[in-house]
Order: structure tokens, then sequence, then C-alpha cells
């Protein structure tokens, strides 16, 4: 009985003990993400103002700005002390509370850091900045004549001269000159930190500080090219037949340019409907606005604080810009009265309310998607409905014949969208995988390796470019591109959760979700207020009840 009892004390003892350390153990974290914050957010936010400043405007004084304040805050990460008081909490195992210990998660890949050099990771700032310039500021100059993006894409999708298509597409181009050799000293610098935190290379680093596993994504993206090809070999059949005769030449004469894209990763317009005269003289961010107020997701102070217009000097592309973490979201867009950019306005303004809804409350560090394919999922899960009929018929007021007299062909035009663009992505995918892998092997030449194999579009005799580094995204948001993807996929099985779950209507018919609040409060409440409070895998099976599952984007739009 007496031993009994000293055991039974002893326990208790222990467990006091250990309730203690972990007491203690949660008052230094706790102290420790005061002081983060404190010194971080601050800087964070400035960093963010001159990136916009310098996007909206071009000017130089910004771009000097915002690398300087980019080094500023890798400083505040590259503190070896700092990633050793985390990594010993992390380690520890004592603190118990999943808010805190997913913040503990978050702070220690963002710390990371710290065991790389910081004049390495200054450098890499500083030729991010000067690419990210010569993108903004490059127009395509055409027989002396400067042309922006929306101007070379205008003429590649209406004219139907070769030569005309051809200038246009080489004038665009000739960005990949100014910057391969940047991007090609970057890929190595990239490459050198990923070493030295003991990763193969960059790719590999990216994929699993992400929470990835490349294996996984290797995986979906080789079922998927094995699913996708069949009927993209017959899709592309018959676009090539309809732009041979369009363009008066054999179907053996198409080259690139002829495809109505620079990057043929947009589908071109091969059926008799014609969306963007649904969209024309019509205020694209009225038709914003009014949509996700519909839906209990109000985007006004968005609108507000946003750049919509082309301007000189301006970033020619578009995207969806927090400063803050708290309200101050803005979107820059180069809008015209088009299909194309109403899809735009609708996928940006996606990204803006899942960033609006993210828990205020919650720890600075955790108010973001759970993961930048989820927030990619929301933006494609809008952007979609462009070209829904029922959308269109919702918000421009088309009559039920016009409606039906359309569906068919909105249909067909949006599953030609999703197969051209899913081997678009696999373009993208595979050739950054093997760039990181071999950065010193024949660029040019694995770049038509992959738009050959996937797209199945030939190079042009004896062209020898570097047309790989005419995309942005390759040398500004590296080892991103195959989340628009998983993005795609996670939007399907929304569609079809929120279609048979949360509306109880038929997923098969064009949903529109018009006034549909539902939708806006099972959004906030499921994807967009937790934040990154929990891994994206863990999100999507408490928001769904599965896993992500790519069943759902192959039933909508392979099968």
């Amino acid at each position: 009985m007496k031993t009994k009892l000293i055991l039974l004390c002893l326990g208790i003892i222990t467990l006091i003990s250990c309730n203690n350390k972990a007491k203690k153990m949660e008052m230094e974290l706790q102290s420790f993400i005061k002081k983060h914050e404190e010194t971080s957010h601050k800087l964070s936010v400035q960093a963010n103002i001159a990136f916009w400043n310098a996007s909206v405007t071009g000017d130089e004084k910004y771009y000097a700005e915002a690398e300087e304040l980019q080094k500023q805050l890798i400083a505040i990460y590259n503190d070896k002390e700092k990633f050793e008081v985390i990594k010993r909490i992390k380690e520890s195992g004592l603190i118990k509370n999943d808010t805190l210990k997913r913040h503990t998660e978050i702070l220690y890949l963002k710390y990371i850091s710290a065991l790389i050099d910081r004049e390495k990771l200054n450098e890499i700032v500083a030729l991010e900045m000067q690419i990210e310039k010569k993108y903004s500021s490059f127009r395509a100059n055409i027989k002396g004549k400067e042309y922006s993006d929306n101007d070379i894409e205008k003429i590649l999708k209406t004219s139907t001269n070769s030569e005309e298509l051809k200038e246009a597409w080489e004038a665009h181009k000739t960005i990949g000159n100014n910057v391969s050799d940047d991007i090609k000293l970057i890929v190595n610098k990239r490459n050198g930190i990923a070493k030295d935190l003991g990763y193969s290379n960059y790719h590999e680093m990216s994929l699993k500080m992400g929470e990835q596993d490349p294996a996984a994504i290797d995986t979906i993206f080789a079922e998927l090219e094995k699913q996708t090809r069949g009927i993209f070999i017959q899709l592309k059949s018959e676009i090539d037949i309809y732009l041979a005769q369009r363009l008066g030449i054999k179907q053996e004469e198409l080259m690139p340019w002829h495809y109505q894209n620079r990057f043929f990763q947009e589908a071109p317009d091969i059926y008799p409907v014609d969306l963007d005269i649904y969209y024309k003289s019509k205020n694209l961010e009225t038709l914003t606005s009014d949509y996700f107020s519909g839906i209990g997701l109000a985007v006004d102070d968005i609108i507000a604080r946003s750049d919509l217009y082309e301007k000189p000097g301006k970033n020619q592309h578009a995207f969806c810009f927090d400063l803050d973490q708290h309200g101050d979201i803005r979107i820059l867009c180069n809008i015209k009265d088009n299909s194309y950019w109403m899809g735009t306005m609708l996928h940006e303004f996606g990204h803006g309310v899942y960033d609006k809804f993210i828990n205020p409350n919650l720890p600075m560090d955790l108010r973001h998607p759970a993961h930048t394919f989820t927030t990619e999922a929301i933006a494609m899960l809008f952007g979609r409905l462009s070209s829904n009929p029922q959308w269109i018929q919702d918000n421009l007021g088309i009559n039920d014949t016009t409606k039906n007299n359309i569906k068919e062909d909105c249909y067909k035009s949006l599953k030609l969208e999703q197969l051209v663009f899913s081997r678009w992505v696999q373009v993208m995918y595979h050739f950054e995988k093997e760039m990181y892998a071999n950065p010193d092997q024949d660029l040019d030449s694995l770049w038509w390796s992959k738009v050959e194999t996937y797209q199945m579009i030939k190079k042009p005799a004896g062209r020898n470019q570097p047309d790989w580094a005419s995309k942005i995204h390759i040398a500004t948001a590296p080892c991103y591109y195959h989340n628009y993807l998983l993005g795609e996929i996670l939007a399907s099985q929304l569609y079809f959760h929120i279609c048979e779950k949360v509306l109880n209507t038929d997923p098969s018919k064009a949903q529109s979700f018009n006034n549909a609040k539902a939708v806006g409060d099972y959004l906030k409440n499921n994807i967009f207020e937790p934040g990154s409070l929990y891994p994206w895998n863990e999100m999507i099976k408490k928001a769904t009840g599965e896993n992500l599952n790519p069943a759902y984007y192959a039933k909508q739009f392979i099968h």
C-alpha cells in the first residue's frame, strides 16, 4: 500500500512537472510570436506597398525601395538564434494547443531561411526585382511601334494573315532574350540555397516547404496526362481543322502563332459562340461588384483600392495582393470589355474574397489561405462563370432563347479551355522540374520538347531562341504553376459539393450561384475563415468530407 502511494505521488509530481514545462514553453512561444509580429508585420506592409507602387507605375524608385525593404524583411527571418528557439519549441512536443502548434510549424518554415547565407538571399532579391522590372516595362515592338500584351493578344486572336501573326508572336518573344541570362543566373542561385538546406534542387525544396509531396504531385500529373491525352488529341484535331480553314493554309503548315494566344494556354475560338459581344460596353467593375454582393461576399472596398486599367509602365498582368492581412486587399488588372477580362475579374476577386474573410482574430502568420492552390481554386471556381450561360443570363439579361442557343457551345468551349490549359500546365510543370534538376542543359530545346509532347505544337524550323523565358511565371513565380491545375481540380470538387450538398441542385446543369448567399456562407465558414489554421489537405477534408479528389475534374471536363 505504501509503495502504491509513493508511486501515485511520484506520478502526480511528474504530471505537475510536465504541465509546468508545457505552460512555460507555451509562454515562451507566445512571447516569441508577439515580438516577431511587432518587427515583421510593419516591415512586410511597407515592402508590399512599395511593390504595389512599383507594379502600377513602373517607377524605378519604387522597385529600389521594394528591394531594400525585402532585404530587411529577409534579415528578420535570417536569424539563427531565433530559428534555434523555434526549432527547440517545435521539437519539444510540449505545445498542445492546436493553433499554437500550427503557428509553430509555419514559423519554422519561415525561419528555416536562417540556415542560408544572407548575402545569397539578398542577391536573389535584387535579381528578382531586376527581372520583374524588365517584364513590367517591356512592350513588343513591331515596325517601330510599341504593343502591349493586350494588343498582341488581339492581333493573335483576330488576324488571319500568317505573316502578321508570326510578326506579332515573335515580337512578344523578344522579352525572352532580355531576361533569359538573368533567369539562368537566378535558377542557379535558387538551387544553391536549396542545396544549403539539404534539398537536391529548388523545385524539390519549393514543393516540400509548401507542404506538398513531390511524388504525390508527380502521380497526379501523370494520371491527368494519361486521362486527357486521348480527348486532347481528338480536340486538337478539331482545332487544327478549324484554324487551317480559317487561315487558308494546310494543317501541316500550322505554327505556334496560329493558335490565337502567345502560349496556347487558352483555347482558340473554334465554336460558333462569341462571348465578347455580351460584355461589349459593359462595366466589368459593376458586374463583379453586383455578383459578389449577391452571394454575400461584398467587394466594393477592394475595388476602391484597386488599379484596374492599362497605363504606361504598369505591370501588364493581373494579380490580387493582400498588403497587410488586415483588410488592405488590392487587385491589379488591365481590363477590357471582353469575356477574357470578365473571367479575370471574377478570378482575381475570388482571391480577394478569400483574403478578406479570413478570421481576423487569427495570429498574423495564419491569416493566409491554407495553400496557394486553395486560393487558386476559389479564383477558378468564380473565373469559370464568365463563359457560363446561366451566369450570363442572370447578370447580363440575355433571354432563354439566346441562353439555350449558346448553352452547348459554351460548355464545349469551357471543356476545351480546361483541356488546353491542363496540357499547358504540364509543359510548365515538367519544364521547371527538369530545368532546376539540370539548369545547364539546352533550355531552348527542353522547352520545345515539352511543348511538342504535351501541346502537340511544332517548333518553328530553325528557331533557336529562349522562348521559355517569355513566360513571366518561370522567373517571378518559380515552381508555382502546378498549383493552377491543382486549383482547377479543387474548384471542380467544390463545385460538385456546393451543388449537391449546399444548394441541392444538379451539377450537370450550369449553375451560376447568383444571389445564393448560402454559397458565400459555406465558403466563408469552411474555406476562408480558417486561413492556414489547418494544413491544406486537412482543410479540404473538413470542407468537403474527402481528400483532394481529381475524379470531379475528370467528371466535369474529361468523361
